[in-house]
């Protein structure tokens, strides 16, 4: 059997097929694309369905920037900081204790922080002083519940430490 009849063939099988699924691919074009971010934390809302130009998350799986048509993606966010990179061109930092995103096939983006606070909040000193504490309970704690919760502490005071510096 020859090349053209097997594609022949396969052309009047399959070709219905092929045809729709060529006209589901979308295009990925940035240049008018929009974002809508909605980054919120149980006690404030900072952005709520507001384009931005880029995100910039802290996850478990490595730190990521997210821009307009993003692939689908829900990360858990580890302590450390978001930036956001608004329209203007001014950017924002946020201290993220955890948390989720997720990036939706509309290109809309939800950041979801357990605790959120701007960068220019923090105090440096106390942020120390809390890492050094952490670090001292860590090393007193007794039970295995003990331990996690400080290990927890430690991490989420090095995420600070470094945040401020």
């Amino acid at each position: 059997m020859s090349v053209f009849r097997v594609s022949s063939k396969f052309s009047r099988i399959f070709g219905h097929q092929l045809r729709y699924k060529s006209l589901q691919i979308k295009s990925r074009g940035y240049a008018d694309a929009q974002m809508p971010v909605t980054f919120a934390s149980p006690t404030k809302i900072f952005y709520d369905q507001v384009n931005i130009k880029q995100v910039d998350v802290p996850s478990y799986s490595g730190s990521f920037g997210i821009l307009p048509n993003h692939v689908p993606v829900i990360a858990m966010l580890k302590p450390g900081v978001v930036t956001v990179y608004e329209q203007d061109g001014s950017t924002n930092k946020f201290f993220v204790s955890s948390g989720s995103v997720t990036i939706n096939e509309d290109s809309s983006v939800q950041v979801l922080a357990e605790e959120a606070v701007p960068v220019e909040n923090l105090d440096q000193q106390a942020c120390r002083e809390g890492l050094h504490k952490a670090q001292q309970d860590l090393g007193s704690a007794t039970t295995d519940e003990a331990r996690a919760e400080a290990q927890i502490a430690v991490e989420v005071h090095e995420a600070l430490v470094k945040a401020v510096e």
